[in-house]
């Protein structure tokens, strides 16, 4: 089961009363007026006013005389942009899987089967579309492949992008469907395929970091923006990570399915 991200520290209202409207959070690291004695000073959880040495209680600060400009936001659309990144990472994460399964599938490993054709595309009326898109393609047995497209007039499109892909099969055009017999891998190619595959595995871990990666900046961003503290993303860095770790080992269970394929004779 995937990690879920764990919720960031909540940020406190500063405006309390029965049934408040939704709390606006402002921010400013140092902010003071001129000239009368009153400075502003706040952090991501508490905001404070001081008027000399007087420090009052925290109040809704609904207008300020002020030099500079104080950011605010409401909590629901700090959650929204939380929920939005966490959202962002799975989804990517999730299609990355996919990418490097759908990678593997289309090494063949020699038995016969319709995923070895998925990366085949045809150029059918000028038009490059997947050869599954417009054919059907089926396994009679574990040593051959039969093509039928559902236009037979791309027969010979279809069989030229067969000869021009590196599966290193032959196909045999009867003018109906198209037949390939599945040859047994070599020690020495199973091997070569094999690295292959390992480097694909690799590619894929890359992208899940550079997935991690591009979360950690969007919690930094939120964070120069006062709206996380630097604990909250402290904690919701751990949970990526533990995300990130997952989607790793799902990689490794893919890569090692698929090396014991291509290496049993």
């Amino acid at each position: 089961m995937t990690t879920a991200f764990s919720h960031a520290t909540p940020i406190r209202s500063l405006y309390q009363k029965p049934n408040p409207p939704k709390p606006l959070i402002c921010f400013q690291d140092d902010f003071r007026t001129s000239g009368n004695g009153v400075s502003l000073t706040a952090s991501v959880n508490y905001v404070s006013i001081r008027v000399g040495a007087r420090r009052l209680q925290p109040v809704k600060l609904s207008w300020v005389k002020r030099r500079g400009t104080v950011r605010c936001a409401t909590i629901e659309q700090i959650e929204a942009e939380k929920a939005a990144i966490e959202k962002d990472v799975k989804e990517r994460m999730e299609k990355t899987i996919e990418n490097v399964r759908s990678n593997f599938n289309s090494i063949r490993t020699g038995r016969a089967s319709p995923a070895m054709l998925d990366k085949i595309e045809v150029d059918y009326y000028g038009t490059p579309v997947s050869l599954k898109s417009i054919a059907q393609i089926s396994t009679p047995d574990s040593s051959s492949i039969l093509v039928q497209p559902y236009d037979k007039s791309s027969l010979k499109a279809i069989e030229k992008a067969i000869v021009g892909s590196d599966l290193g099969m032959t196909p045999n055009n009867d003018g109906e469907v198209i037949r390939m017999s599945v040859p047994q891998l070599t020690s020495d190619r199973r091997k070569e395929l094999s690295k292959i595959v390992s480097k694909q595995a690799e590619e894929g871990k890359v992208a899940l970091r550079n997935i991690r990666r591009d979360a950690l900046k969007a919690y930094e961003k939120l964070e120069k923006e006062k709206k996380l503290s630097e604990d909250n993303v402290k904690d919701l860095s751990g949970d990526l990570q533990k995300v990130t770790d997952e989607y790793m080992k799902k990689i490794d269970t893919v890569f090692k399915q698929k090396e014991k394929e291509l290496l049993t004779v």
